[in-house]
């Protein structure tokens, strides 16, 4: 059975692969994951949108990903559950940042608030930037997303780090932000550890 990790001394990770739903932490978290153990990053967003909100085709996707995960280091950021066979064919940890619902419910919504205003680019090229209108009126927005999606990702990730099929994978449920402090701290100490 896949397994939840205790402690991260001696343990050496170089595939990576850390989820949630959006709102989460995961690309702040991944981020500083990737940077603390030196390994490349990359956001699955940024593979699969297209400038002007266009998405990419399934193949498309899929060949992208497995471009990343066919390197031997990597961390991914995201979700997709239908690359899941891609990504998680030889990821070795899995980090679920599964955070309570209202904290990531304001948390997307203050994200989201303050790109419609600066306008910032979501990913280098595409364009694709927040909107105020996309995101209180519509149901592509991604508020809407977070809130409708939290429930099922919880009984989702719950079923698949049950599953006999990745039982090769290292689970890491981490379900506060003082808990993803802690992790990272205790990585930190232990890449620091002489020997």
């Amino acid at each position: 059975m896949a397994h939840a990790v205790e402690t991260t001394a001696t343990l050496k990770w170089e595939r990576i692969n850390v989820v949630g739903t959006s709102g989460s932490g995961k690309s702040t978290f991944a981020r500083q994951l990737a940077r603390l153990l030196q390994l490349p990053y990359c956001e699955m967003d940024a593979l699969f949108w297209k400038p002007g909100w266009k998405q990419d085709s399934d193949a498309e996707f899929f060949r992208k990903v497995e471009e990343v995960c066919s390197q031997p280091r990597w961390v991914l950021d995201g979700n997709y559950t239908r690359s899941l066979p891609i990504k998680w064919k030889s990821v070795q940890l899995v980090v679920w940042l599964d955070a309570p619902f209202l904290p990531t419910v304001l948390r997307v919504t203050a994200r989201t608030v303050r790109r419609a205003f600066t306008r910032e680019e979501l990913w280098p090229g595409t364009g694709n930037r927040e909107s105020l209108t996309e995101a209180f009126l519509s149901r592509k927005s991604v508020i809407w997303w977070a809130i409708s999606t939290h429930a099922p990702n919880r009984a989702k990730y719950s079923a698949l780090m049950a599953a006999p099929e990745h039982s090769h994978i290292t689970f890491l449920r981490i379900r506060t932000r003082a808990d993803a402090t802690r992790f990272l701290q205790g990585l930190r100490s232990t890449e620091r550890a002489p020997g």
